[in-house]
């Protein structure tokens, strides 16, 4: 690793981490970045899902006010979180790497249609909020054993490649869970955390991880992570977006180049 190429990864860790903790989709920063330097896309994948862990636990950290009172909620969900970090980041061992080197591609593309479309998400999810608290709905709805499903789903998801990971957990909390966007943000926050620091677990003790790679994104996320937290919320979004789908397509050309 240049000197340089650090400072690049290290600043794509900043991004990554700062996105994350405000939306999601942070991978779209540093693994796009990672396979523009040269590195193999597997190489890629694990470490930089290791390199987020510190991110991601900063930017939980940094939501701490939000998750007040989420304990019972978490617990049930944490579980199926593991479960589905276990199958996919085991999945991504076993099947071959050239199957990752096709499929990241499709996942990739699919996670920049999450990010362009998760502002039409975000507003439907509020206009729900809004319209059941006009018609006083007395209907609870918090956990049940479809969103448990659906976050293990996200958890294979997360555990066999991750980006994007935070706008499906914040899209299946909003639709099936009655609460404000941000607490239920902070919970995809800690769901984000489990999913990334199981596979990392997995990763560690099984496969080939550039740790070079792993301190630079590692300090990247951390600072990120606490930025997302303070001053995320005033950041342009549509600034944000724009970066991330540059970056995802810049990785695409080079997937297919």
């Amino acid at each position: 690793m240049t000197f340089w190429d650090a400072v690049v990864i290290l600043l794509a860790g900043i991004g990554a981490g700062t996105i994350n903790t405000v939306v999601g989709s942070g991978s779209l920063i540093t693994f796009p970045t990672l396979v523009a330097l040269g590195y193999p896309p597997l190489v890629a994948n694990v470490s930089n899902n290791i390199g987020l862990v510190p991110g991601s636990l900063s930017g939980a950290y940094g939501y701490r006010r939000e998750l007040a009172g989420q304990r019972p909620r978490l617990l049930r969900l944490i579980p199926a979180s593991v479960l589905g970090s276990l199958t996919g980041s085991t999945l991504l061992l076993l099947l071959p790497s050239e199957v990752f080197d096709s499929v990241v591609v499709v996942l990739i593309a699919i996670a920049l249609v999450l990010v362009v479309t998760q502002p039409v998400i975000s507003r439907r999810l509020a206009a729900r909020r809004q319209s059941g608290a006009s018609a006083h709905e007395h209907l609870h709805r918090d956990v049940t054993p479809p969103v448990v499903l659906l976050v293990g789903l996200a958890g294979v998801y997360g555990g066999y490649f991750g980006a994007a990971q935070g706008i499906i957990l914040i899209a299946i909390l909003g639709i099936f869970v009655d609460d404000g966007l941000q607490r239920l943000n902070g919970a995809k926050n800690v769901l984000a955390l489990t999913v990334n620091a199981v596979a990392s677990v997995v990763f560690v003790l099984t496969t080939e991880v550039d740790w070079a790679v792993v301190a630079m994104i590692a300090i990247g996320s951390t600072i990120g992570g606490q930025v997302g937290a303070k001053v995320g919320r005033r950041l342009d979004p549509r600034l944000l977006r724009t970066v991330i789908v540059c970056v995802g397509l810049v990785a695409l050309v080079r997937l297919l180049s």
